[in-house]
């Protein structure tokens, strides 16, 4: 593959399938990983571009103390109201979008670039963009038990996090690969990514 066409592979999962992990792996193996949900907290962060929209739509009181956009407030607000969900979108989404492309162009010539997507399947206009698809796959059990631990939300809370997710099935339907991260340990992880990037970068220059 040229240095002008790197490989494009978009890698997704449902939350707490371990998805940032493999994105951590994918880098130490020289990829460009371009992380759409860290961008999209840089647009909400205190001075972010997206905020004078967002307090436009949803009041300034959906903005912090701190400056930045009171995310549990949102997030509540958004669970209930799917107009709410849709306007947020509408703001976010094309600012994503734009800064996805700038970050990624800052990537070496012929560097791979990983874009780290967590509603890849849900946005629909993903596939098209990238040369594969990776998906990081994990029960609704493991999913369960990592977020809780790690959040210490409840356990309703994650749930409709993952019913309100594209379904494993719907993740699974878009994979060019699958990684099931259920009941393996960190080097079993890191052996089938690094099994996966020597195959698809190989294929890449063929």
């Amino acid at each position: 593959m040229s240095p002008q066409a790197p490989l494009r592979i978009g890698l997704t999962g449902g939350i707490g399938s371990g998805k940032s992990t493999v994105a951590a792996m994918l880098a130490a193996h020289g990829a460009w990983v371009v992380d759409t949900d860290a961008l999209a907290r840089e647009l909400t962060a205190p001075g972010g571009a997206a905020l004078p929209a967002i307090a436009a739509r949803f009041g300034a009181d959906m903005i912090g103390p701190d400056g930045a956009l009171d995310r549990a407030r949102m997030r509540t607000r958004v669970f209930a109201d799917p107009a709410a969900k849709a306007a947020l979108e509408a703001i976010l989404h094309p600012k994503i979008g734009a800064l996805t492309e700038a970050r990624a162009a800052a990537g070496a010539p012929g560097q791979v670039r990983v874009f780290d997507v967590p509603l890849l399947v849900e946005s629909g206009r993903w596939r098209e963009r990238v040369d594969r698809v990776l998906v990081v796959d994990a029960s609704v059990e493991t999913q369960l038990a990592r977020v809780m631990q790690r959040s210490g939300w409840p356990e309703s809370q994650v749930r409709a996090v993952i019913a309100a997710q594209a379904s494993r099935e719907a993740r699974r339907a878009v994979a060019d690969a699958v990684i099931l991260n259920d009941g393996i340990d960190l080097d079993t992880l890191r052996a089938e990514v690094a099994v996966l990037w020597e195959r698809w970068t190989r294929q890449a220059i063929a």
